[in-house]
């Protein structure tokens, strides 16, 4: 946020709906502009619920809305000093990935880190997505983004709730969280929805999978291979090391995973252990044999990779290219790595009748994820919808007293008539 002396609006747009605030077109910042006595005053802000709370509560000397002369006086830690407490002995034990990530969502909450913890109330919570669901919902925002344009703001209001629950269980914080409850409810994520999320088809078929492999070139083809039998997050697969790796009893362990740069997608660091921090073993199938064997070939002494690219461990952005462009040129519906993952976790239920397959097989521990990445979708609903109308065809046949001719049912205006006389 600065303060300067009054500035021409040139390069800026003024914000439908909000009067005296304006967008810079280059750098995305707000400007709020406000008279007081005949005196023009201005500031610019991040994000526009801080111009329009500027706008709101300025005086012409400070700008302290109601509230927060209550809050000044709050014995609790505020949201802010909770995440650089948190980001201090939580971060270390994250991946850099998911650091990114979680810094980036944090920024929409950045406009309520001033607020003690014990001020951020659901009401607060309610003001904050209606300003926000207001602003990514307006015609400008919406022509600028267009198909990027947000959905929701779910990611965001799971953030705050990974925050409580840290804030609640650490040791830094026990003693003046302990009496709180999450401030986010259910209602917020109903009033945080902007626009339906794309229809998207996550669980790649068989026969898909297959002609998908066609496409893809031989290492490529071998490393979507073993993630599908494997039903691996594409990380683990290219972290497997051949260290854990027993052919003679065919077993491996899925010990370690591949961290990739959030900006670049190329590789960072092998982490020692998965996303949830268990290795995981696996039978090594035929087909499985089959794959390590055609690695064995390129096996180099001191680098325990089984997938590599002369010593050099894989990038992401690669392997994204080569999945997008076989997915293309096979022209199946299905798009993104993690589409493998989900494809295995739902053949594993349909051939294994129940979530304990998938849970083998994706190494879940919740039972609502391994039903989330092995729920029914629409192919299964065709399926089964073909099969109810075939056997109601089979009874209909089979009993006359079932059947029914159009010229004995009675039109409703008919039926009327006759009533009426």
């Amino acid at each position: 946020m600065d303060e300067g002396g009054i500035m021409s609006k040139k390069g800026y747009a003024k914000v439908k709906g909000s009067e005296g605030i304006y967008k810079q077109q280059n750098s995305g910042k707000y400007l709020a502009m406000k008279k007081i006595d005949s005196k023009q005053h201005q500031q610019s802000f991040d994000t526009i619920f801080e111009a329009k709370q500027w706008r709101k509560y300025f005086n012409g000397v400070s700008f302290i809305s109601p509230s927060e002369s209550e809050e000044n006086n709050s014995n609790f830690s505020t949201l802010k000093e909770v995440w650089e407490v948190m980001q201090k002995h939580h971060f270390p034990t994250l991946a850099t990935s998911t650091k990114d990530i979680w810094l980036r969502r944090y920024e929409l909450l950045k406009s309520i880190e001033h607020l003690p913890m014990d001020k951020i109330t659901p009401s607060k919570f309610t003001s904050w997505v209606n300003q926000y669901t207001e602003h990514f919902k307006n015609d400008e925002y919406q022509r600028e983004r267009g198909q990027a344009g947000r959905c929701n703001l779910n990611n965001e209001l799971n953030l705050f709730v990974t925050i409580f629950n840290w804030y609640k269980q650490s040791e830094q914080f026990e003693k003046e969280a302990i009496l709180l409850t999450c401030p986010v409810k259910t209602k917020h994520r109903k009033l945080g929805f902007i626009k339906p999320v794309p229809d998207k088809k996550k669980q790649i078929d068989l026969q898909s999978a297959y002609l998908f492999f066609d496409y893809l070139s031989p290492m490529y083809r071998d490393l979507a291979m073993m993630q599908f039998y494997c039903a691996g997050r594409i990380g683990e697969i290219c972290g497997i090391q051949w260290s854990n790796i027993d052919m003679k009893n065919r077993r491996m362990l899925i010990k370690h995973s591949s961290i990739f740069s959030s900006g670049d997608k190329t590789f960072l660091e092998l982490k020692p252990f998965p996303k949830n921090k268990e290795a995981r073993p696996v039978f090594i199938t035929n087909e499985i044999m089959d794959i390590l064997k055609r690695r064995e070939v390129f096996k180099i002494s001191g680098n325990d990779f089984v997938f590599h690219v002369e010593g050099s461990p894989l990038n992401y952005c690669t392997i994204q290219l080569n999945y997008r462009e076989a997915q293309r040129k096979s022209g199946v519906t299905y798009t993104g790595t993690h589409i493998l993952r989900h494809g295995m976790a739902k053949l594993a239920r349909q051939v294994g009748g129940g979530l304990d397959a998938v849970l083998a097989m994706t190494g879940h521990k919740d039972l609502k994820l391994a039903d989330h990445y092995s729920k029914s979708n629409e192919d299964d609903q065709k399926h089964f919808s073909e099969m109810v109308m075939e056997h109601i065809r089979k009874t209909m046949q089979k009993d006359d007293s079932f059947q029914a001719s159009l010229e004995n049912v009675v039109s409703l205006k008919n039926f009327k008539k006759v009533n009426n006389l």
